[in-house]
């Protein structure tokens, strides 16, 4: 290990003004990535923990609007946002009496909505779900652009090393490889990185992607039950 380390530092070294620029960039990549990610998976664990909770509540209140009307869900995001706006939209398409009733805890079955206020519902569910989709997935841009750049960065510098060492291969006017070696390994040290840095951010991003997948699914899921109980429980018979 070590032996690379001084083989990549020696080859940073012996590298042109473009090769080392090229590996600072790469390295400030790296940070910004790393950044990213450790950024990321704390989110999505926040997420994910916080997702699990409400379901399980949710999963135990009895109608739809009972964990709203005891709970006061204050959150903003993820699907106890959803829920929130979905049920706030439903409040406010119901009429005064209905509301304080509800709010009472004493409704009866005259709290139905046509089925154009149930697709306002819907459409509130669905806009709200398409935000959080779109929260959620902030920042994995980042990470899949400096994967992506990494190596291709690398690939360019060591191009142009190889060509600086052919061109003084060429003024000195001798083939000898002894002469070009050092420059070419110079040249191959922003490919080395690039990889260095695009290998294991392949794979956090890989495990990123997935567990976005699931929330996504898991946001989704709930939103087309709320929006499904909502019509079972609100819409009335001859809408």
């Amino acid at each position: 290990m070590m032996l690379i380390a001084n083989s990549l530092v020696d080859g940073f070294v012996g590298s042109n003004l473009m090769g080392q620029g090229i590996v600072a960039v790469q390295l400030i990549g790296s940070l910004i990535m790393t950044a990213a990610i450790i950024g990321k998976f704390k989110e999505l664990s926040a997420v994910s923990v916080a997702t699990r909770r409400f379901l399980r509540d949710f999963s135990s209140s009895g109608d739809v609007l009972e964990y709203y009307l005891q709970r006061r869900p204050s959150a903003k995001h993820g699907v106890e946002g959803i829920y929130k706006e979905t049920c706030e939209r439903l409040l406010k398409l119901l009429t005064p009496d209905v509301r304080s009733l509800l709010v009472g805890r004493q409704a009866e079955g005259s709290a139905a909505l046509t089925a154009r206020e149930i697709e306002l519902v819907r459409g509130t569910c669905e806009h709200v779900l398409d935000e959080e989709e779109i929260l959620i997935e902030r920042g994995t841009g980042v990470i899949a652009s400096i994967v992506a750049l990494s190596p291709m960065l690398g690939l360019l510098g060591t191009v142009w090393g190889v060509l600086d060492a052919f061109a003084e291969m060429g003024t000195a006017g001798s083939a000898n490889l002894a002469t070009i070696a050092p420059s070419i390994s110079a040249a191959l040290v922003t490919t080395v990185v690039g990889l260095l840095i695009a290998i294991p951010g392949s794979a956090m991003y890989v495990r990123i992607n997935a567990s976005v997948r699931k929330l996504t699914a898991d946001m989704e899921g709930f939103a087309d039950e709320l929006v499904g109980r909502i019509a079972c429980e609100f819409q009335g018979k001859g809408a």
